[in-house]
C-alpha cells in the first residue's frame, strides 16, 4: 500500500476527528471528517506510526458497526 502524505488534507481531517481519543463509529468519522473511506485512511495513518484500534460490534438488530479509537498519533505530527 502507498500511504498518502501525512500533510494530506483528508488525513489531517481524519486525525482531527480522532484526536480526542474517544471511540467513534464509521458514520461519526465520515460526518466529522468528510472522509468516505475511513478504513483505508486509518491504514494510511497506521503506516505513518499511528495506533488506531478498530472494533466490530453487532447491535440488537444484527447490524455490524465498526468503531475507531486513536491511541497514539502518527510520528512527525
Amino acid at each position: 500500500m502507498h500511504a498518502g502524505a501525512l500533510s494530506s488534507p483528508r488525513l489531517q481531517r481524519l486525525l482531527k476527528a480522532l484526536a480526542d481519543g474517544q471511540e467513534h463509529s464509521t458514520l461519526d468519522v465520515v460526518r466529522r471528517s468528510g472522509v468516505l473511506a475511513p478504513g483505508t485512511c486509518v491504514s494510511e495513518l497506521r503506516a505513518h506510526g499511528a495506533e488506531i484500534d478498530c472494533s466490530l460490534r453487532i447491535d440488537a438488530k444484527g447490524r455490524r458497526r465498526w468503531f475507531y479509537r486513536m491511541k497514539k498519533e502518527p510520528e512527525g505530527r
